[in-house]
């Protein structure tokens, strides 16, 4: 049978493009994210100053022209009227001479103008939209009549003088009205020619350096946070990651203390059930009866323990009782147990298998190597607010036995409490009354709401 394959699809220019764009952003972002905003300003203003050096060599400083259209390509349909510095407004007809009328009479010397007329507008070029239209000239302002009154009984070279000063003041008023009107003339003019504008190739140059710099600044801020919030999250699931490993670490390492406590345990167990079959029939039951019990009450658990981080503590004293009884068989008169736990607290979340470390810990170093034996006491009690279990046992005293172990167990539990409860859970050990120990771990009190189910084996 032929099979075919279909070929690798083949990463478009465009999407290739979008790839390499958006790579290159996070490495400039990332770039800008790890230097301070000092070292940023400072290479902002070295780039400003190299855009404005190369803003002015060549081809950036090359020039091109650009013609726009005239503002106005037709005569508006009233000429505007322009006003006077006087604040006077009416038309003049510019068809007379320039000069002034000078009359003396006997109320005074009195000087009037005559119309100025206004200077011919500038022809525009051929490329204009109207050639053949002109623009609109605006009305000169009227200047006002000059009357100077002479005191009584002035000579004629007091009126020639006054008659000079008015001359003198009547031409510099047409000097400047001959002025606005050539101003008003070339602005109508220029209405309506094309407006020739010149760039340079550089010129954009600044302003998107500034934009440029502006974004850059943008860019810094925002992803800055970015940068922060993943590295704050990637470190939160290093830690979480760090300490199920430390849990599974601690586990294990009890599991293999228990797979090695427990076989030796059962193999004296039924060892001592084989004497006694032959010796004492009846405790022989005893003991076998306690061992079926344990062994339906710490298999589950055992399975639990790495299923689940607690259980509750009715079920670690149901493995404990049966344990109890049997090493009671064992030991005969040297060993005396009291578990005072009330019903209510049997429902309290506990740590699986930390009791039963305790409760052998006692026994193989505390109670077995004292000749008359002693009494182990298992107690559970509600300390402001957290449930103290304590273990105290009237043997040697801690590490006094020959058989002290290393305490590897006891550092076990209070790795395991430090995974499950943090600083709020402790392992204290103390010295009892009259020699022994006392073993108690404290935990904040949590009930379970609905009790467990017992397995059958």
């Amino acid at each position: 049978m032929n099979t075919s394959s279909n070929p690798a699809k083949i990463p478009s220019a465009w999407s290739r493009f979008s790839e390499t764009s958006v790579a290159t952003f996070h490495r400039y972002a990332a770039w800008l994210v790890s230097i301070t905003w000092g070292r940023f300003f400072v290479l902002s203003l070295v780039l400003i100053i190299a855009m404005g050096i190369i803003h002015d060599l060549p081809p950036l400083s090359w020039t091109y022209t650009e013609v726009l259209p005239p503002k106005q390509t037709h005569k508006p349909d009233q000429p505007p009227s322009k006003q006077s510095e006087s604040g006077n407004q009416k038309n003049l007809k510019f068809d007379g001479k320039d000069g002034v009328d000078i009359s003396i009479d006997e109320r005074g010397v009195s000087i009037k103008t005559r119309p100025i007329a206004p200077p011919a507008a500038p022809a525009l070029p051929a490329s204009a939209a109207n050639p053949a239209e002109s623009a609109p000239l605006p009305d000169l302002p009227a200047l006002p009549a000059v009357t100077i009154k002479l005191p009584p009984g002035a000579d004629a070279q007091t009126v020639r003088e006054a008659v000079e000063e008015a001359k003198r003041e009547i031409q510099s008023v047409i000097e400047d009205v001959r002025q606005e009107a050539r101003d008003a003339a070339e602005e109508a003019a220029d209405a309506f020619r094309p407006r020739i504008v010149t760039h340079k190739f550089g010129e954009p140059l600044m302003p998107l350096t500034m934009w440029f710099i502006f974004l850059s600044a943008i860019v810094k801020v925002t992803y800055k946070g970015k940068v922060q919030a993943e590295a704050k999250a990637a470190q939160a699931t290093e830690v979480a990651e760090s300490e199920s490993l430390k849990r599974q670490v601690v586990e294990a390492r009890m599991a293999a203390m228990q797979a090695q406590v427990e076989p030796h345990f059962l193999f004296n167990t039924l060892a001592s059930i084989d004497h006694l079959i032959e010796t004492d029939p009846p405790r022989a039951s005893i003991m076998q009866k306690n061992l079926i019990a344990l062994l339906r009450a710490s298999m589950p658990t055992m399975r639990e323990a790495n299923a689940q981080a607690t259980r509750d503590l009715g079920k670690e004293l149901a493995m404990i009782r049966p344990y109890l009884e049997i090493l009671k068989v064992r030991m005969e008169e040297r060993l005396q147990t009291d578990v005072q736990v009330s019903d209510g607290l049997l429902s309290a979340e506990f740590p699986p298998m930390m009791l039963q470390s305790l409760v052998e810990n006692a026994i193989k170093h505390g109670l077995e190597p004292k000749a008359e034996g002693g009494t182990l006491t298992v107690s559970a009690e509600i300390v402001h607010g957290k449930l103290a279990v304590t273990v105290a046992d009237t043997g040697l005293g801690f590490g006094k036995a020959d058989t002290a172990g290393t305490g590897i167990g006891l550092s076990n539990i209070r790795e395991r409490l430090a995974l499950l409860y943090g600083g709020k859970a402790s392992l204290t050990v103390a010295e009892t009354k009259g020699g022994g120990t006392s073993v108690t771990i404290t935990i904040p009190y949590v009930a379970r709401t609905a009790p467990e189910q017992s397995e059958t084996i």
